[in-house]
């Protein structure tokens, strides 16, 4: 997956608000809610709450690793697995305007 479609959706209609709150599904299971989501041009991303799984933390996804949304039955699949999210680089909300901290995101899921 090329570097700039990590951070923009494959879909138009897959936009912010309209994600927040739907069940998310990693490649092999359900991983959390989408809490928070943004459209912004190349820079879009979803925060996650995982809840339970692990350990109640939130974790970041780029908007290119959605694979499809499913608004009559509330779904986001993600093309990840629940292995792949757990060890990615720790969310932190304080840095999301940080290019060297997202630039640990695009290095980390650009290359699993």
């Amino acid at each position: 997956m090329a570097t700039i479609d990590l951070w923009t959706y494959r879909d138009d209609a897959w936009v912010g608000n309209a994600l927040v709150g739907l069940t998310v599904d990693a490649t092999d299971g359900e991983i959390g809610t989408v809490d928070e989501a943004t459209d912004e041009s190349d820079g879009s991303w979803l925060v996650i709450d995982t809840g339970g799984w692990i350990f109640g933390k939130k974790v970041l996804l780029p908007a290119g690793v959605v694979e499809r949304v499913d608004f009559d039955e509330e779904h986001v699949y993600v093309n990840r697995s629940k292995d792949e999210i757990e060890k990615a680089p720790d969310y932190d909300e304080d840095r999301l305007d940080d290019d060297a901290y997202r630039g640990e995101f695009t290095a980390y899921y650009g290359r699993v």
